[in-house]
């Protein structure tokens, strides 16, 4: 059995990682059977951050080394049919969200004053109180040093958003009117959409990204059937 250490579930998401959303659903996708070791704390995990899996006497961290890995021993049912080309656009996608949109997500969740209160709640409440007085702003402290290291910390506030709403922009016109990304059957890299798009619209978070994300009825629905088929 496999099983999936990963981050406590909040906000009516299975999970308020992305990463750690795409992984689960991944799993539900291909039909592996897991179990979800929940975990607040990623400091023992492989590589320090969550998810990671554990199968048998192997353990894998990161989503997508993990999902290159249960491809490779249990077989590819969701990708198989791609073209060589879908499979880079696929990649392009991926990089896009996980690289780009993630951090802009993160900006509007960590830096904008009203959504760090929900974010410093809903994380923090249950840290002994003579930690909950600093821990949460040190956090803080090196998710800001992360964004400028990354470089989208280093624009205005207007510039960050507009790079995350050109990413969410794009994902919408490659998801066009089909049901999936790559038309009528889910593949590996509605995952990642799923999991980054309902990360910004099912959020008690108000946000540029969240209000531009709702302005694209595809994505909304989009979201919804995933849901639906995935999570029912």
């Amino acid at each position: 059995m496999i099983k999936l250490h990963q981050f406590p579930a909040f906000w009516g998401l299975p999970n308020a990682s992305p990463f750690c959303m795409k992984m689960e659903t991944y799993l539900r996708m291909a039909k592996l059977p897991f179990e979800i070791v929940v975990t607040p704390d990623p400091r023992k995990a492989p590589k320090g951050k969550l998810p990671f899996i554990e199968d048998n006497n192997a353990k894998v961290a990161d989503s997508a080394l993990t999902i290159d890995y249960l491809k490779q021993k249990y077989g590819d049912t969701l990708d198989a049919n791609l073209s060589p080309t879908q499979k880079a656009q696929a990649l392009a996608l991926q990089r896009l969200m996980e690289e780009h949109l993630y951090w802009a997500m993160v900006y509007s969740r960590w830096m904008e004053p009203a959504n760090w209160a929900v974010v410093k709640k809903t994380y923090f409440s249950k840290m002994p109180a003579l930690l909950r007085g600093f821990v949460p702003e040190m956090i803080r402290k090196n998710v800001m040093r992360d964004l400028r290291g990354h470089g989208l910390g280093r624009h205005n506030r207007d510039e960050v958003y507009q790079f995350g709403k050109n990413d969410i922009t794009a994902i919408a016109t490659q998801l066009a009117n089909q049901p999936f990304i790559f038309g009528d059957q889910p593949t590996s890299i509605d995952a990642s959409a799923y999991a980054f798009l309902a990360n910004i619209l099912d959020v008690p978070m108000p946000s540029p990204l969240q209000d531009h994300a709702k302005a694209q009825s595809n994505l909304v629905s989009y979201c919804q059937r995933m849901k639906e088929r995935f999570y029912a």
